[in-house]
Parts: structure tokens; sequence; C-alpha cells
């Protein structure tokens, strides 16, 4: 046990020192009008370089990946089930895809799996 606190304690001053060494080293930038507008072949830019984008994408675009996680979560209940007693995997199964469920629902009654309105 004392090794493995050693060892963590080693690793967050180790990798502590090691941010705050490139930190005081990097190369320092100095913004400028010039620096931060679109470079468009010496030509002022006819237009804005930053287009707006929609937040319902942004919305079902995170909802998209909480659910891809819960299915990279879902993936290995057949072979823990092989493994393990039957009533404890059989209730955190119903209880993990409840909850799946639950939130399913929750996202399609606020109306957030709607692409237009």
């Amino acid at each position: 046990m004392m090794m493995i606190t050693a060892a963590a304690m080693l690793t967050m001053t180790l990798s502590t020192a090691i941010m705050v060494l490139t930190t005081l080293i990097s190369k320092k930038s100095n913004e400028d009008r010039e620096k931060s507008s679109p470079f468009e072949c010496g030509f002022d830019p006819k237009n804005s370089a930053r287009l707006p984008f929609s937040s319902r994408f942004f919305l079902i675009a995170v909802i998209f990946m909480i659910f891809d996680v819960e299915i990279a979560l879902l993936l290995p209940m057949p072979v823990t089930m092989m493994t393990s007693n039957m009533k404890s995997w059989m209730t955190v199964s119903i209880m993990f895809l409840l909850i799946l469920i639950i939130g399913l629902y929750h996202e399609w009654n606020q109306g957030s799996l709607e692409w237009s309105e």
C-alpha cells in the first residue's frame, strides 16, 4: 500500500513539474489584429470567418455521445453473465436499462430529439 501511495505521489509531482516547466518556457504569442484575422491571399476577407452553428445540432451530438458510451457499457453484459450471480446480474442489467429508457423518454418528452420545430 505504501508503494502505491509513493508511486501515485511521484507521478503527480512529476506531471505537475512538467506542466509548470512547459508553461514557463513556452513561446508567448502577442495577439494583434493582423495575426487574429483570417488570411485570404493578402486581401481583406469578404465575410466573417466565424460561422454560427446550430445549438440544436450540438445538443443532439452530445446526446448521441452519451448514448454511444452507454452502448459500450452494454456490450460486455452477456460476457459477465456467465461469471456472475444470475440474480445480481439481472438486477444490475434491468436497473441500467431502466435508467437508459427513462433518460431517452425524458429527452424525447422535452423535445430535444426534434431537429426542426
